[in-house]
């Protein structure tokens, strides 16, 4: 069973080195159905990303259904929802927030770059910049060698990672604790990965007419009655469409979602896979680099406090299998939950649950609490974000038209 003192013993020097939870998954319609994998950019281009792993003894392709940085940000959306949702043990995490007047608000939990996150470094505390805050500069200011700032003001990157990448000096590197993954053993081993992978195309029934085809004046009419409500690309397309119409054209109004697209093989669709892996990883090693200016104890149960977030937010990831459209999956056994033993010994433990990891997280934030090394009574380092962004913010990428 895993406990406190387990947690205790592996993040002190010479503890395991990991614990790991492995499930075999599989498609939820079944073994025939395709899963859709992440797409990733290649120049102009979405692709699968297709790997050879290790599994059951010979090396097999295989294609990634949910990259590392994917299950983290899940697992970070389950936190942040939980402590928006007033969990009382979780909300008691302390916690940059980036307030957004008339507009979002977002933690270090939502953020990319969590303490170090552009939206931050770009706000203001009681009308002064941020990165001029002194409780700010701490917890930038902090090392591997101290991260007690980080502990108490922003604890999550001190789990999942965090790079202070844009300034001066003393850029902060921290690497992920915690990792995890989904992929997808393809069923053809004899071919290659972009020979399996199939085409889908996106159609459109419109059931006023299959095309929508208007002069440049009721055209303009459209687009100016729609201007507050247009992405700027789809804007500027539009508007330069009308600007090249000459007397009699007539244009097609699809782009403004008007008339039939009939069905096409232009996109990528899925992959079927013999088999399916979901793995996580929580390094107990990664965790003993970091310290806290405080006794060996202390910085004991500070490493276990954040190993035991890291296990309540494992717990939740595992708990909701939603990846994207056409990648439904279903555990098809329990999850093998192992932590080393160090000379190739390794003790099995049961799954986690939530309910065992919010527990042990109780126990190990009460432990560090005792010794006067974490602070977490969900105190925040309120942040107002700065107007501009706001203001510039869009909802489509640079490269879009």
């Amino acid at each position: 069973m895993l406990t406190l003192s387990t947690l205790l013993e592996a993040v002190a020097p010479g503890g395991a080195a990991t614990l790991t939870s492995v499930t075999r998954l599989r498609a939820a319609a079944g073994e025939h159905a395709s899963v859709s994998p992440a797409k990733f950019v290649d120049g102009n281009s979405s692709v699968f990303a297709f790997e050879t792993r290790f599994i059951d003894g010979k090396p097999q392709q295989a294609v990634i259904l949910d990259s590392k940085q994917s299950s983290l940000n899940r697992g970070e959306a389950a936190i942040s929802l939980a402590i928006a949702d007033g969990h009382p043990l979780l909300s008691r995490i302390p916690r940059i927030v980036v307030n957004y007047e008339n507009g979002p608000t977002y933690s270090d939990w939502d953020l990319p770059h969590r303490f170090a996150d552009g939206h931050a470094r770009a706000g203001t505390i009681d009308g002064e910049p941020a990165v001029k805050n002194p409780q700010f500069k701490a917890i930038r200011d902090s090392t591997q060698s101290n991260a007690q700032a980080i502990l108490n003001g922003a604890p999550a990157a001190l789990l999942l990672g965090g790079w202070d990448s844009t300034r001066a000096q003393n850029q902060l590197r921290l690497r992920s604790a915690l990792v995890g993954e989904i992929i997808g053993v393809l069923a053809d081993q004899n071919a290659t990965g972009e020979q399996q992978q199939s085409r889908r195309g996106g159609a459109r029934i419109d059931p006023v007419a299959a095309s929508v085809k208007l002069d440049a004046t009721a055209y303009a009419r459209l687009v100016d009655a729609q201007e507050d409500e247009l992405s700027p690309g789809n804007l500027k397309k539009n508007r330069e469409t009308i600007k090249k119409a000459k007397k009699g054209d007539t244009l097609s109004a699809a782009s403004l979602g008007l008339g039939a697209i009939p069905p096409s093989l232009d996109s990528l669709g899925g992959v079927s896979c013999r088999d399916v892996i979901r793995s996580w990883v929580l390094s107990f090693a990664t965790l003993r680099q970091l310290r806290f200016g405080a006794s060996a104890e202390g910085n004991e149960a500070a490493r276990a406090l954040l190993a035991a977030l890291g296990l309540a937010l494992l717990a939740r990831a595992e708990q909701e299998l939603y990846l994207r459209a056409n990648c439904d999956l279903v555990e098809i056994e329990a999850p093998k939950v192992t932590i080393d033993r160090r000379y190739g010994e390794f003790e099995e433990l049961p799954p986690l649950t939530v309910e065992a990891a919010d527990g042990l997280f109780a126990e190990a934030l009460e432990h560090a609490q005792k010794l006067g090394v974490a602070e977490w009574n969900g105190q925040t380092l309120d942040i107002v974000g700065c107007p501009d962004i706001l203001g510039g913010a869009v909802e489509e990428s640079e490269d879009e038209n």
